[in-house]
């Protein structure tokens, strides 16, 4: 049995070694797929033994998909991980010793994933661990196509392995409050898909994993259906109060505030100001995302690329 690492990078020299180290001794094989990062992410990768491609980003799904259709015909099973993320050493003799075991009956595995926050995990608020698709077997699963909020589908059963995944990005505030404002945008376009129908996707028959599914399920079939900007406030206050949040201490209290409330608002916001230039203008949805968000939905290569 082979193992590949998939690390998909943009401007991670801060991360990449610490990624790679984490699951050196059990990947046969490690792709870094870059989009151009101006640090020195793809000479770190490379001095470390890894494989790095170049190719224009437009999304976490399409890029990931990309990397899967660049690896050989026999290539067995995939890791995919990010540049920020650390393998613990249970998850990873997980990944070399319960593998090689599985029945072609099983398409993939969950992994458990934490998150640090400004230097803490963040252990309340009814979040983390979360169980999360990981691990495929090659041609038995892909990245659906989202703009946010992206699944594995898996053809077949998943199992979950031991050990943990910690989320320690260790960039400024500054830059998550960025990343999140770009994600906001991406989130509002899934929405508004949701609503316009303007992407025409169809993706049925595929396993996301129990708790993917059941979280999108209460997504769309709840909090999409209280009104816009109360619903944000409700969540900060189910996850800091109802589930213990303010326990995290400040970091904690900042990450809840941050991406509980303030992220879940910024999307509604997000989506008034596109539907209101809708109103105003009569114009469709995708012409109101490209002038409102800046971002043309329907493209299928990143500006310029």
């Amino acid at each position: 049995m082979t193992l590949t690492v998939v690390i998909l990078t943009r401007d991670e020299a801060q991360h990449i070694a610490r990624a790679i180290r984490s699951v050196q001794a059990v990947a046969d094989r490690i792709l870094v797929v870059d989009s151009g990062s101006a640090d020195a992410t793809a000479e770190i990768a490379r001095d470390l033994g890894a494989e790095v491609l170049v190719h224009p980003f437009v999304t976490q799904a399409r890029q990931f998909n990309w990397a899967l259709d660049q690896l050989p015909a026999d290539t067995d099973w995939i890791f995919r991980l990010d540049a920020d993320e650390v393998v613990s050493p249970e998850l990873a003799r997980a990944l070399a010793t319960r593998l090689p075991a599985l029945g072609p009956e099983v398409a993939g595995a969950e992994v458990l994933r934490r998150m640090a926050f400004l230097g803490r995990q963040i252990r309340w608020g009814g979040l983390f661990p979360v169980p999360i698709v990981r691990v495929l077997r090659h041609g038995r699963g892909r990245s659906e196509d989202r703009w946010m909020d992206e699944h594995i589908l898996l053809d077949g059963t998943a199992v979950q392995l031991d050990g943990e995944l910690l989320d320690d990005n260790l960039k400024p505030l500054g830059w998550w409050i960025d990343k999140h404002n770009a994600y906001a945008s991406r989130e509002a376009i899934e929405v508004l898909d949701a609503e316009f129908g303007f992407l025409g996707r169809v993706q049925r028959g595929a396993d996301p994993g129990r708790n993917a599914g059941f979280k999108r399920l209460l997504k769309d079939k709840v909090y999409t259906r209280l009104p816009g900007g109360f619903r944000a406030l409700a969540y900060f206050l189910y996850r800091y109060v109802v589930r213990l949040g303010f326990l995290d201490g400040p970091q904690g209290t900042a990450f809840h505030v941050l991406q509980g409330f303030w992220y879940r608002y910024l999307v509604d916001m997000k989506l008034f100001e596109v539907r209101a230039h809708m109103r105003r203008t009569g114009t469709d949805a995708v012409t109101a995302i490209r002038t409102i968000l800046n971002i043309d939905p329907t493209a299928t290569r990143a500006p310029g690329g």
